[in-house]
């Protein structure tokens, strides 16, 4: 009797630990759908929210001071998509580099996005002194 309990509760720890680390794991995963993914879904993507990844392509960042609106386009080597989000996006934003834009397709294929998301490279380097 004192060896099942112990079982029991071994497996009902185990378990617990498993669903914490799992759900801890869902957290930090971004999952993101590519240009060339979501244009071939169609009118099925228009209205949908979505998460759209992609490199920012250079010389297609234009920003409207007055409005704040910053329009420019993603792309994954394939296919393009325009971006437009409105207010100031993160400092490491920039051009020629991944970003993850969350919001969704507009019937004209502009996608509009609530947030960004910057993919940064996982090589570190010191900054250059003057």
């Amino acid at each position: 009797m004192k060896r099942t309990r112990l079982i029991l509760a071994a497996v009902i720890v185990a378990g617990a630990l498993v669903y914490l680390i799992l759900g801890g794991l869902r957290g930090a995963i971004v999952y993101y759908a590519t240009p060339s993914e979501v244009l071939a879904q169609g009118q099925s993507a228009v209205g949908r929210a979505t998460r759209l990844g992609g490199q920012v392509v250079p010389g297609s960042r234009r920003r409207d001071p007055i409005t704040l609106e910053l329009r420019f386009v993603l792309t994954d080597g394939k296919a393009t998509v325009p971006v437009v989000y409105r207010g100031a996006p993160p400092e490491l934003f920039t051009e020629g580099q991944g970003a993850i834009v969350e919001g969704t397709l507009r019937a004209d294929g502009v996608f509009a996005a609530r947030s960004i998301i910057v993919k940064h490279s996982e090589e570190y380097a010191p900054p250059k002194t003057p």
